[in-house]
């Protein structure tokens, strides 16, 4: 998703049409929102992980202290 969401920018820093691409974007949050949905129905009900959440994890998992990493505590 963030592959679609980053051309949409660039279509639009270009001034470029970029309805097919924001048309794949909607449909990819459509999608997901219909993912949590479901997941909510089926009983789940712990908090999902916000894009800082995952950043920390993955420089745990990976040993690493990245910068970003770092920016976002």
């Amino acid at each position: 998703m963030a592959d679609v969401e980053a051309s949409v920018r660039d279509l639009v820093e270009r001034d470029h049409d970029c309805t097919e691409r924001a048309l794949a974007q909607m449909d990819l949050r459509r999608k997901i929102n219909l993912l949590i949905a479901e997941w909510k129905a089926a009983g789940g009900s712990d908090v999902l992980p916000n894009v800082r959440d995952r950043v920390r994890l993955r420089a745990v998992k990976t040993g690493g202290n990245s910068a970003r990493a770092a920016e976002l505590r």
